[in-house]
């Protein structure tokens, strides 16, 4: 895996959590389940069940990040969560939550259906405005919508601090590689300023907790 080989070689541990009904993690699948029912409700109802997943599923990702803190080889003191895609939602949604996490580095949090989603947009707002740790928001310039990066990325700017936001030349020849691919495989553009910012945010290297890739919808 070449995210934790880059995070591994510069010092970190990096745990990779599979919430409930994803990757080899058992139980239902939201969309899987709510998917046919959603295209046919209305889209205030759609919208709502789509936020309260999101919600419902930051318990797994809690549970993850206590996990790791308590392992005897991390500095449960000095970890950071990164995630991409609906793994940038739940990484907003946890810096909202108070979590001890020093630092949080969300790659194109909802950008696959940003764009037409006010709703999603002020949740994920909200998120940023009650976030007490700094956020690191990092997005391709060939992403499915820049909205999160322009949206969030002005509500950063006022917080100020180590707050920031970026967005990077476009990665490879298609929006998924500038959504999923840049994320997991880009750490030759992105690499050192999430390092620098981490660095920075937990004084010295640990621990790094990362929300996979979400399947889209």
């Amino acid at each position: 895996m070449d995210l934790g080989r880059f995070y591994v070689s510069a010092g970190y541990v990096l745990l990779v959590p599979h919430r409930t009904g994803h990757g080899q993690s058992p139980g239902e699948y939201f969309i899987e389940r709510l998917g046919p029912e959603l295209l046919t409700a209305p889209r205030d109802r759609a919208i709502r069940a789509v936020i309260e997943f999101h919600e419902r599923q930051l318990r797994d990702t809690l549970a993850a990040f206590e996990w790791l803190r308590k392992q005897p080889f991390v500095d449960g003191d000095r970890v950071s969560m990164s995630g991409v895609s609906h793994g940038g939602i739940q990484v907003l949604l946890a810096a909202e939550a108070g979590t001890a996490a020093k630092a949080f580095v969300p790659f194109a949090p909802g950008a696959t259906g940003w764009d037409g989603n006010p709703e999603l947009q002020e949740r994920l707002a909200l998120a940023v405005e009650r976030a007490s740790a700094p956020i690191f928001l990092i997005q391709a310039a060939n992403d499915h919508s820049l909205g999160p990066s322009q949206t969030l990325g002005a509500a950063l700017a006022r917080k100020g601090g180590r707050n920031r936001v970026r967005v990077y030349p476009a990665f490879g020849a298609s929006t998924e590689a500038g959504h999923g691919a840049f994320a997991c495989q880009g750490m030759e553009v992105w690499g050192g300023d999430v390092l620098r910012f981490v660095d920075e945010a937990t004084t010295h290297q640990s621990a790094v907790a990362a929300n996979p890739i979400e399947r889209a919808g």
